[in-house]
């Protein structure tokens, strides 16, 4: 079965909605005119409920269907928030907004699960509940956590959640899923080297930290190489290396490190952090320096529930024929993690043709991949709420 024809009729109207909120991207939790816009298309599709300021700036709609004999509430989650990036894509709707972009495609799937809540709320066509989640701050500021810890789960009475992510270079329309761990736990990390400073001209009267960083950014790859399981998953990337001064003939007193440590198993990472403090404060006591350790846990691994995960690839082989249930790893990460600790689901990935990658000046959503999307939605609520 293809895409339904509704979405088909209706991709000129979703398509206005997601370039309106491209030309106007928000960060983090300052979702405010998007979260705006969403819950007032909500009322006016007919939602039952649309409760807002969910985890600060987020907004979920409850969609009732024809008959409520489950008993069930099934989650639909999309992101809202862009990205601190100058946008390059050069297209009419570009952002107005100097330093902001929808470069990952929030804008395409909070447009998408739009389109879900409209035919959902017109047809109805299932027993049970929907709640339509939009979500702020996905990128690094944790607004799944923040729904989820503002009682979102229980408040909407929500029993099952997912989500769903475009993906360049994918074909467009295809779709693809992997039971279990599917992203990773994304960890950061600062660490300060102390020494001596001086003269550069003189490094037998210092301790040099830049010497000493150095040391430790390579001996942390040991964790990887030589403390992680060869099976698993483990990524350490120092992304930042200053020094409390400029001048070309002073050795620091001071260097500073930060970077990102990524993860799949909870008992790797674990391993990785305390691997990390030691390596780290030993290998700057050798050098007769200190060094101080900083590690914050970030987003767990994402782990797509099996039974879920089927539910979810059934719906897509009914939009789009077939379904790639082996989709690769990622170390990346991604918060719909915290709401699936909080209740099952699975996370699936849309193909957005050709273009660039996520995260990048010249990305830019698919409109094309709208009605797929949109059909993805309304078919998993109608599978796994069947009206009797």
């Amino acid at each position: 079965m293809p895409i339904k024809n509704r979405f088909a009729d209706l991709l000129p109207e979703i398509t206005e909605w997601r370039r309106d909120l491209h030309e106007h991207p928000e960060i983090l939790f300052e979702t405010h005119r998007t979260s705006a816009i969403v819950a007032e298309k909500l009322a006016e599709f007919g939602c039952d409920e649309v409760a807002t300021g969910i985890g600060r700036t987020g907004v979920v709609g409850i969609i009732k269907g024809k008959t409520d004999t489950s008993g069930r509430t099934v989650g639909l989650r999309a992101d809202m928030d862009a990205l601190p990036i100058l946008e390059a894509t050069g297209v009419p709707y570009a952002s107005k907004t100097p330093g902001a972009m929808h470069a990952c495609g929030h804008d395409g799937h909070t447009a998408m699960l739009l389109g879900a809540a409209k035919y959902l709320a017109e047809t109805r066509n299932f027993d049970g509940r929907v709640a339509v989640i939009f979500q702020p701050a996905e990128e690094g500021g944790g607004g799944g956590r923040e729904m989820v810890d503002d009682g979102m789960m229980d408040r909407f009475s929500i029993d099952e959640v997912y989500g769903m992510h475009n993906q360049p270079n994918l074909p467009l329309g295809q779709f693809r899923i992997r039971p279990g761990a599917f992203y990773a736990a994304t960890d950061l990390i600062e660490i300060t080297v102390t020494g001596q400073g001086g003269h550069a001209a003189k490094p037998h009267e210092v301790i040099d930290t830049t010497l000493v960083a150095s040391h430790i950014i390579i001996a942390l790859q040991s964790i990887v190489s030589r403390n992680t399981h060869p099976v698993d998953q483990c990524v350490v990337s120092i992304t930042s290396f200053q020094t409390d001064g400029t001048a070309i003939n002073v050795i620091p007193q001071v260097v500073e490190l930060k970077g990102t440590v990524r993860t799949m198993k909870p008992e790797t990472r674990d391993m990785a952090e305390a691997r990390l403090s030691l390596i780290a404060q030993n290998t700057a006591a050798a050098f007769g320096a200190s060094a101080e350790v900083t590690y914050r846990r970030n987003y767990p691994a994402m782990v797509n529930a099996e039974r879920e995960t089927e539910y979810a690839a059934n719906a897509a082989r009914t939009v789009a024929g077939e379904c790639d249930t082996e989709a690769e790893m990622t170390m990346g990460g991604e918060d719909f993690a915290f709401m699936l600790l909080a209740r099952p689901g699975a996370y699936i990935e849309v193909g957005n043709g050709p273009g660039a990658a996520v995260h990048h000046p010249k990305y830019n959503f698919n409109d094309e991949a709208i009605p797929h999307g949109c059909s993805y939605w309304a078919t998993l609520v109608e599978q796994r709420l069947p009206v009797a």
